[in-house]
């Protein structure tokens, strides 16, 4: 059996988010560390450890949408299911997060490209293959590519609030993609609010949760290395009390 690593790896200071939520991670090295070390051993100075090193230590600043993760319902509005109060990360059933992993293929779509119910039908029937309850559809949008780069934000298709809950109709619980969001890029949303002032189109996709509950991972990379079908995947999120997200290390179990 073979283990695919899914998760991009947090790194420090990467345009690869807006600004305001670029990680920032504070590197200590054994020998920065060596005197607060010490002092929690009696009367030791920093000549009384080996060549006078401490620990390694990070500080680190996050959202708990860095790197790859998961989103609970409760990112995506207050309520779920028509009216329900949205489970946050920590509530949503730890069954969720393992399953059959479906990969559809959607690098040969542009940029910005919305993601409608026909373009996952005629997947599904180009490849012979019905959704089952359970399955985890992973979204290869080819914008992993560019992570690492600003142009990852505007990198992908991204999914319309139709075909996320035709999803979710085929008992699709967990969904996931490469991109920076579910949603198509949102510079490409905000250009054609500009133009149509149609307030639906506003992070619709997340939007669907607060119809019908379900989580979606953002920020996979290395999906092309899973076959279409046949491997199982996991995605259990770091518990955090009443968070709308949480990290993840995204793997698949890939049979030989």
């Amino acid at each position: 059996m073979k283990i695919v690593d899914l998760s991009i790896t947090l790194e420090d200071g990467l345009p690869s988010d807006p600004p305001v939520q670029i990680p920032v991670i504070d590197y200590k090295n054994h020998k920065d560390t060596a005197a607060e070390m010490a002092a929690y051993f009696g009367d030791a100075t920093t000549d009384d450890l080996p060549e006078g090193n401490g620990w390694a230590i990070e500080f680190i600043k996050l959202t708990t949408h860095s790197g790859t993760h998961i989103d609970a319902p409760y990112h995506y509005y207050p309520t779920m299911n028509g009216g329900e109060r949205a489970w946050t990360i920590d509530e949503v059933p730890l069954d969720w997060f393992y399953g059959p992993a479906v990969v559809v293929d959607f690098r040969d779509r542009e940029d910005g490209y919305k993601v409608e119910i026909k373009d996952f039908e005629e997947y599904f029937n180009k490849i012979n293959y019905t959704l089952k309850p359970g399955d985890i559809v992973l979204v290869n949008t080819g914008a992993s590519k560019d992570w690492g780069t600003k142009k990852y934000l505007t990198s992908g298709c991204g999914m319309s609030k139709e075909a996320t809950l035709w999803l979710v109709n085929q008992g699709i619980r967990v969904v996931g993609t490469d991109a920076w969001s579910w949603d198509r890029p949102l510079p490409f949303i905000g250009k054609e609010f500009n133009e149509t002032h149609n307030k639906d189109i506003i992070w619709e996709a997340h939007r669907a949760g607060a119809e019908k509950a379900y989580c979606h991972i953002e920020k996979l990379t290395n999906l092309e290395s899973l076959p279409i079908t046949g491997s199982k995947f996991f995605c259990f999120p770091f518990k955090i009390k009443a968070a709308s997200a949480g990290w993840i290390r995204a793997v698949a179990f890939v049979e030989d």
